[in-house]
């Protein structure tokens, strides 16, 4: 609190910027001149600072225009091994034309190199964002969109009118995304990389906290009033918040609170990481900003957030993280495994009818962004039957399309569609732009190329629209385009009703709209997993559950669903779990080998089991678990207390195995392995290998309530009943 620092604080109130008017008086006029004219002596333009891209990315005797054509060559000839149909062809020149003109050719290869790397460690990756608006990088192998299949918009991606580094934002598995940092800071080493920063603002709950601190009030009462602030309140510390919460507004100290959290708002609290955003020089990129070690370990940060870094045309490449791509890389992995031969995503059958007989059932637990409860409402009626159907869902169910009156309009018109009934379209421009998606604008990109047919935008005032629309947080933000983009519609002769029915959905945008190159590389991995959910859920299951968190379900929503579905999800055992949950086939194999000998009609079900891991258990770690499965490979476990022993476990990792029932097999039960767990003292050198046999009483079974509420204590599920169903009879 303040009323404590004493000597802590300035000794005066001179620490600030003064007035000219006040400078005057304590300074005379001929300091004040002299202050002037070195003033004019500093003529700094950040201008001046002459950005460089990396360039040991171009091999000898390669320049970066031949080597990303080559590149690009060779992936054309990889993706389309039929031949290149004309429209492609022609978008490939098109960008490798504009991509040398502005001279951005280094920033593509070193995303490819960065993509190269990842894949060369069996690490799933993935590009998204306007990147999928661009043929180059479908070649490259940056992203998996291919242009063949949608209308895209390249202006979107890059224009000569913007002059500025396009976005290339890569996923990668969220488990495994630090080996590719570390490899661009291996690379281009710390002196050349760093990370991006983000200045986090206070808002109207965090500065009340930081005053509230700061002038010595009740921290509980102050924790209260900033809990019970909503958005609607406004921006200040409102009287009837400060009265529900035991202060009195008109005391001076509040009154002080009031004031000081008004002047505290949107001023810059303290500088975060960026979630993945690296700018890599050619240089010492000291020279140009400034530069700090991370809190995290061989991590260094850039002191400038993401739009300073813009305004310089500093390269940025977003190397960003996702949890799905971690899930899916293990399902695949699994999926191999089990059929004894390699499984890509390649391999994965395109347009599957059960996969989409699955998707339009909504039975979508589990799978990449069509999870949620609003998305699932939406699938029954939407019914996807192809790829650009999930791209229009992944989209659709957005505060953009549903604030701009587009999703009624759009479902109304695949119900049409299906009676037979063709959509009407405004003119021949605004079906170039809007039949896909049956004449109503989804898609950030058909706003923008709907401005330039309909309205003549330029390719730059559309992505001046574009960049309008993105900041949906900014309220008003597309008034200026109002006059520009009805006047330009009833220039080309639509009437005045359209135009502002069309400015009308644009303005729905501005309430967050989805850019069509980020729901098509979105629709992708829903895909993906979608079949990987419909035709192989056992091994889904799994890749989920060892790819925890992921954030939508918890484990113990994946299993129940599964179970549903008819997966066998066995228990967590130390004496065959290993670390990650596993697959058992349902069949026992010496049984199964027997019956083929004898030529019995026999198989395995179609689905394995799935066998919970120990990663599962609360308090247990890898290196724990890596000792026992050791100890395991050498002999079987007798006893709880030779499996303590020999994997060398400390008396709470062997309770956490207790708690968590995975001792099952070797005690009985749960109470009777915490019993024997808690006797268990690891011995020193000289007893190691001594054994202590002593009675152990045989205690009674817990009560099935009693076992669910331990299951969910120590493991986050159960494989017991639904805890609902013990309070049915009732």
């Amino acid at each position: 609190p303040v009323s404590e620092c004493g000597d802590a604080l300035a000794p005066n109130a001179e620490r600030h910027l003064r007035s000219r008017v006040r400078l005057a008086h304590l300074f005379d006029a001929g300091l004040l001149e002299e202050s002037v004219a070195i003033a004019k002596r500093c003529d700094f333009s950040l201008k001046q600072l002459d950005y460089q891209y990396p360039k040991e990315i171009v091999p000898e005797g390669e320049t970066q225009t031949s080597y990303l054509r080559k590149l690009t060559e060779e992936g054309l000839a990889t993706r389309f091994p039929d031949g290149v149909i004309d429209k492609v062809g022609k978008q490939i020149e098109h960008e490798l034309a504009l991509i040398a003109d502005l001279r951005y050719e280094a920033f593509f290869l070193t995303v490819y190199d960065i993509v190269k790397f990842a894949r060369s460690q069996g690490i799933l990756c993935q590009g998204r964002g306007s990147a999928a608006n661009s043929s180059v990088c479908y070649c490259l192998g940056i992203t998996e969109v291919n242009p063949a299949l949608q209308e895209t918009l390249f202006e979107r991606f890059l224009t000569k009118e913007r002059n500025e580094p396009p976005d290339i934002d890569v996923d990668f598995e969220h488990q495994r995304r630090e080996e590719v940092i570390q490899y661009i800071y291996e690379k281009y080493g710390r002196h050349r990389t760093a990370l991006a920063a983000t200045v986090i603002a206070y808002r109207t709950r965090s500065a009340v906290r930081d005053v509230g601190k700061a002038l010595g009030l009740d921290g509980d009462r102050v924790q209260r009033l900033s809990s019970s602030h909503a958005w609607w309140d406004g921006r200040g510390a409102h009287r009837e918040r400060l009265e529900e919460n035991g202060f009195d507004p008109d005391s001076p100290v509040v009154q002080k609170l009031i004031e000081l959290t008004a002047t505290l708002r949107s001023f810059p609290r303290h500088l975060s990481q960026h979630v993945g955003g690296f700018v890599i020089s050619a240089d010492k990129l000291s020279r140009m900003v400034p530069i700090e070690n991370a809190a995290m370990e061989n991590r260094s940060v850039i002191q400038w957030d993401k739009d300073d870094l813009e305004e310089l045309g500093l390269l940025k490449v977003d190397v960003l993280a996702l949890g799905m791509l971690s899930a899916i890389r293990r399902a695949l992995d699994l999926v191999a495994q089990r059929r004894g031969t390699s499984f890509r995503l390649i391999d994965v059958p395109k347009e599957d009818r059960k996969t989409y007989d699955m998707i339009c059932k909504a039975d979508t637990v589990g799978v990449f962004q069509i999870e949620s409860r609003a998305q699932m409402s939406m699938l029954p009626r939407l019914l996807p039957r192809c790829y650009y159907d999930l791209v229009v869902e992944v989209a659709i169910v957005r505060p953009g399309p549903i604030q701009g009156g587009m999703v009624h309009p759009y479902l109304k018109a695949r119900e049409a569609l299906r009676r037979g009934e063709q959509p009407v379209y405004a003119s021949p421009k605004v079906k170039q732009a809007l039949e896909r998606t049956l004449g109503v604008p989804i898609f950030q990109e058909q706003v923008m190329q709907l401005m330039m047919l309909a309205a003549d935008f330029t390719a730059g005032e559309a992505d001046k629209l574009r960049r309008a629309m993105a900041a949906w947080k900014r309220k008003g933000g597309l008034g200026p385009f109002h006059e520009r983009i009805v006047d330009g519609m009833l220039k080309n002769g639509y009437e005045r009703d359209y135009a502002e029915r069309i400015f009308k959905q644009v303005e729905g945008f501005g309430e967050y709209g989805f850019p069509e190159s980020h729901s098509a590389s979105f629709a992708f991995l829903v895909y993906i997993s979608c079949w990987l959910k419909c035709h192989e859920p056992a091994s889904f299951l799994a890749a989920m559950l060892n790819s925890q968190p992921l954030g939508f379900y918890s484990s113990s929503q994946l299993i129940q669903d599964a179970q549903r579905h008819g997966i066998d999800v066995r228990a967590i055992d130390a004496t065959v779990s290993d670390w990650d949950a596993t697959l058992e086939e349902c069949v026992d194999g010496a049984a199964f080998e027997a019956h083929r000998m004898r030529g019995d009609e026999v198989e395995p079900r179609a689905q394995p089991a799935v066998r919970l891991g120990l990663n599962s258990v609360k308090g247990f770690n890898d290196n724990a678990a890596e000792r026992l499965i050791a100890a395991r490979v050498e002999h079987p476990f007798r006893t709880i207390d030779d499996l303590a022993r020999r994997a060398a476990l400390s008396t709470l990792e062997l309770d956490a195995l207790a708690a968590a029932d995975a001792l099952w097999s070797i005690a009985g039960h749960r109470r009777q392995a915490r019993w024997e767990a808690a006797s268990h003292r690891l011995q020193r050198d000289l007893m190691r290998d001594a054994t202590i046999e002593e009675p152990s009483p045989q205690l009674p079974l817990a009560t099935e309530g009693r076992e669910i509420v331990d299951d969910y204590a120590s493991t986050g599920f159960t494989l017991r009943r639904h805890p609902l169903a013990l309070l049915r009879p009732r």
